[in-house]
């Protein structure tokens, strides 16, 4: 059975062929590895940083754009809350369908109730909805359903502008919750009844995509 994540909702929803190539037929085509290289040595970092081991011989391997990314996480207030986890596979069924991620880090705060923040770090920018971006709904959704979390519980989505040094912080309200499901279900059986279109009408963005050359 499929595990939907947000990359693969995000995929569909802007190309339902780019869905075929990259998860249907597994058509893997090379990137460039300088994209994605600033984001994967932060990521890393903040993983071992928040696990308690000693990366005092890593931080000095960064170049200056990395060195400000990652001192603009050190010194945010949300990634100083109480650790909970990191680099954190999360799942849960949602209708007929799961759906899940992995999460950069989970932290909270107690108060006289606890508030839990799934964290996730953008080195290049956030999503421009995020309250109803494909990756907040599936982490809010996996999260309230995690055995950790009681009923009474808050749950916050913070997304760190790394770039900028600001935060965007979602609310998890309950009344939300039937929404996303609802979003979450109709694209997931929009995707297991696809229907390629004989002809794709060309857009913008498909300048940038990888399958390009193989499109129909």
């Amino acid at each position: 059975m499929t595990n939907y994540s947000p990359n693969m909702l995000k995929t569909f929803k802007s190309c339902p062929l780019k869905y075929k190539f990259k998860y249907i037929d597994r058509i893997s085509l090379p990137q460039k590895a300088s994209f994605f290289e600033k984001g994967k040595k932060v990521h890393a970092l903040a993983n071992y940083y928040l696990r308690g081991d000693d990366i005092s011989k890593f931080e000095p391997t960064l170049n200056e754009n990395e060195k400000i990314a990652w001192n603009n996480l050190k010194n945010n207030e949300f990634f100083n809350k109480k650790y909970v986890n990191s680099e954190y596979n999360l799942s849960c069924k949602i209708g007929d369908f799961w759906i899940g991620g992995r999460l950069d880090a989970i932290v909270k705060e107690k108060s006289a109730i606890a508030t839990y923040y799934i964290l996730d770090y953008k080195t290049g920018s956030i999503p421009k909805n995020p309250e109803y971006d494909y990756q907040t709904m599936v982490y809010l959704l996996c999260l309230s359903s995690a055995p950790f979390i009681n009923s009474q519980d808050e749950i916050k989505f913070v997304y760190i502008d790394l770039k900028n040094n600001q935060n965007c912080v979602i609310a998890f309200a309950q009344e939300k919750k039937s929404e996303y499901e609802k979003a979450i279900t109709t694209i997931c059986s929009n995707i297991e009844n696809i229907q390629i279109p004989e002809d794709i009408e060309h857009q913008k963005m498909c300048d940038f995509c990888e399958y390009k050359k193989i499109c129909i």
